[in-house]
């Protein structure tokens, strides 16, 4: 007896599941697109000013805040505008209202790509700025909880944009709400009042401070609430449901009122001790940076030695180079920012930073009607000449020095116990009067 033995039934295969509504929204149309925008746009315009930003923490987050503020928040707007007029255009609204779901539910899935991706891409950028920034810093830390805040901003005007490109039936709506966009966001982020620290784009420039720590999570609550008040008051169906919109709108308006509290100079910024302290060398005269630049002291250290090996025990030189907020001493003399003529934790062109230590110098605030009078010429050619000789001004920089070129061969012609004799004159002279100032 043979017996037959007959394959088993292969099993239906399962029925392909439909991929999530909201993942298809984040995969097609402009949102992709316009977080690509927003990342190449930051670091497009970070790249053009990286000297100014590697090497201190408040540098590279002031200006990421102010790129995500002028130049992603209308960009947000725009592409979200665009983003929210896209069924009216294709006409599929009735077929997308057809979903068997919620007015809002479906409200939510369509504006997400216009918040979610732009907030990515600066997410991106601002990731990408900080690794680049990271290996020259000296002391401090990135301000994340202000990077973020400014994410939400930006996703709060992809979102406020997607609302108005449903209600405005206009397809240059999109370009005229992004440059209106530029306009508000640039004038609020430069009034002289509080209000400017409600915009995405207010600026600061003292790097030695850091924010209260309460303002970034109160930015994002007010950023925030605006625009999911206006999604749940377009959104909400029935109309007496609405009244929820209010209680973000409450939020948004409490932390508004928090932040226009903040002092009008210095808005959310207070001095950090732990990057305003004073670092300083053991040389003679001490050179003394804040902390946030400690990198640099040696840079700094040695342009300025040849100055103090000249000045080194003359009556009347700098006890100390001091740089920052710090308290000065008597003796103590500014200095230059050094960071801004640093490239990466060095000094882009140390001979042009020591000629401007030895303007600094003898740099004085004389009253009106000083440096008048006969002598007044001869004296302003000896000040050229003496700052001349302790640092020559680099080609190509500072004045024509041709006239005062007869006072430098003197001074270079004296012995080093002449020399010094007559620097000792020179720094006691009252260099605002020209009688008084001595010739070589």
């Amino acid at each position: 007896m043979t017996t037959t033995l007959t394959p088993p039934r292969a099993g239906k295969p399962a029925p392909a599941r439909a991929p999530a509504p909201l993942r298809t929204e984040l995969r097609r149309g402009l949102g992709p697109w316009s977080g690509a925008a927003v990342a190449l746009t930051v670091l497009v315009t970070m790249y053009g000013k990286a000297p100014e930003w590697q090497g201190r923490w408040a540098d590279v987050t002031n200006l990421l805040h102010v790129a995500a503020g002028l130049l992603c928040g209308p960009l947000a707007l725009a592409a979200g505008c665009w983003q929210g007029g896209r069924d009216r255009r294709r006409r599929t609204t009735d077929l997308w209202e057809s979903v068997p779901r919620s007015p809002l539910r479906r409200l939510l899935v369509a504006v997400a790509p216009s918040a979610l991706w732009p907030a990515a891409g600066l997410l991106l950028a601002d990731a990408v700025c900080l690794l680049a920034t990271w290996p020259y810093v000296s002391a401090g830390r990135p301000f994340l909880e202000l990077l973020a805040a400014d994410a939400v901003a930006v996703a709060a005007l992809g979102a406020l944009g997607h609302l108005a490109g449903r209600v405005v039936r206009w397809r240059l709506a999109a370009p005229l709400l992004g440059i209106v966009g530029y306009v508000v966001l640039g004038l609020g982020a430069y009034t002289e009042g509080t209000a400017r620290w409600l915009g995405p784009a207010g600026e600061h420039q003292f790097f030695w401070d850091g924010p209260v720590w309460w303002f970034g999570p109160v930015s994002m609550a007010w950023t925030a609430g605006l625009a999911l008040a206006a999604l749940l008051a377009y959104g909400l169906r029935p109309a007496r449901l609405r009244a929820f919109a209010l209680v973000p709108l409450a939020v948004a308006v409490t932390a508004a009122g928090l932040i226009l509290r903040l002092p009008q100079d210095q808005g959310p910024w207070r001095p950090d001790p732990a990057l305003s302290r004073q670092v300083c060398d053991d040389g003679t005269p001490q050179i003394c940076l804040t902390a946030v630049d400690e990198g640099l002291l040696p840079e700094v250290s040695a342009a300025l030695a040849p100055l103090s090996a000249r000045l080194k025990g003359v009556p009347g030189a700098p006890v100390r180079w001091v740089s920052g907020p710090g308290r000065t001493l008597p003796g103590d003399v500014e200095l230059p920012d050094a960071r801004r003529d640093s490239v990466r934790d060095r000094l882009a062109h140390p001979d042009l930073y020591l000629s401007s230590a030895v303007a600094w110098l003898f740099s004085d605030t004389c009253r009106p009607g000083d440096g008048t009078g006969p002598n007044a010429e001869r004296a302003s050619l000896v000040h050229l000449a003496v700052q001349e000789w302790l640092a020559p001004t680099p080609d190509d920089y500072g004045p024509d020095t041709t006239a005062a070129r007869p006072y430098i061969d003197r001074l270079d012609a004296r012995s080093p116990a002449e020399q010094r004799d007559y620097l000792t004159r020179y720094l006691a002279a009252n260099i605002c009067h020209p009688d008084e100032v001595p010739i070589p």
